[in-house]
């Protein structure tokens, strides 16, 4: 049995995680490794946020500090094990089947019969950038699906691609709750969800494998200064990616996708988002719809 003298220098040892002080010299650090990392901007505002997410991180690694989880994340070991971690934890992932519909009607009215019509026999290529867990590439795996059963020899591939290693899990699965398949509608519901076994407060659907074997689901930084495998695309949503993003970042990322957009491809951002930048590789075709010149 312990004494107290034991059990008091036990406790003396173990981190407090409701005292552990996040000073602000600490969040400016975080702020710029993260900055220079991923391109996220936090505002001294967010810093409640962060600290309440990096806790976690501390309480699962043992450490006792921020100040020693920021040597550990910057160092050569923690970029390799924990980056993926901090990731998570930064970003936020908001998400629907079918967001912003009118980008959904104009793929549909607009570009696909544009590409039918002048490209058969060339696979469609549609890029989700920022896919989070997964609605969006699946919103198009209907559509284009339903495009091709009415459009003899079309065919498509779908690249689905987010920072965060948990949404892609979480996407690649195809599992949501049955309230948030509720925007799909009840035609392309019937076809394309399954009802999945869960608990009776939280019941659970699933994309039925055909579509889930469709979509290609990739980790990638949109920071990086290339992503060599990508080209040829036909399309490309990145949308409410860049409110993350100062005015640079911004340009310097719809630079670096558009370089992998074919001539005349169209590129969706959200509808809170606006492109501020002199000789930008793309016009304006339609609200929040650009094409590349």
């Amino acid at each position: 049995m312990q004494n107290n003298f034991e059990k008091n220098n036990y406790h003396n040892h173990q981190p407090n995680f409701f005292q552990l002080r996040f000073s602000d010299k600490v969040f400016n650090q975080f702020s710029r490794f993260i900055y220079e990392q991923m391109g996220i901007h936090l505002s001294h505002s967010k810093k409640v946020m962060l600290q309440s997410r990096l806790t976690k991180r501390l309480r699962k690694l043992k450490i006792n500090s921020f100040e020693e989880y920021f040597a550990y994340v910057t160092s050569d070991k923690g970029i390799a094990q924990e980056m993926p971690n901090l990731i998570n934890a930064v970003t936020t992932n908001k998400t629907d089947f079918f967001r912003e519909p009118k980008h959904f009607e104009f793929l549909c009215n607009i570009v696909l019969p544009e590409f039918y019509e002048s490209c058969k026999g060339r696979k469609f290529k549609i890029w989700s950038a920022g896919c989070s867990t997964g609605a969006e590439p699946y919103t198009m795996a209907m559509l284009l699906e339903e495009f091709s059963v009415k459009h003899t020899g079309f065919r498509y591939a779908i690249l689905s691609t987010d920072i965060s290693t948990e949404v892609l899990d979480i996407a690649r699965k195809g599992i949501y709750t049955h309230e948030m398949a509720q925007s799909i509608p009840t035609t392309l519901r019937k076809k394309y969800v399954l009802k999945k076994m869960g608990d009776d407060k939280l019941p659970l659907i699933q994309i039925v494998p055909e579509l889930r074997q469709k979509i290609k689901f990739k980790q990638i930084n949109l920071m990086d200064d290339t992503y060599s495998t990508i080209t040829d695309i036909d399309a490309i949503f990145c949308r409410n990616v860049f409110i993350y993003f100062d005015r640079k970042t911004q340009e310097r990322v719809i630079r670096q996708l558009c370089h992998h957009l074919k001539p005349q491809g169209y590129f969706f951002m959200g509808h809170s988002e606006t492109i501020y930048m002199k000789n930008a590789p793309i016009k304006s075709v339609a609200t929040t719809i650009y094409q590349k010149k």
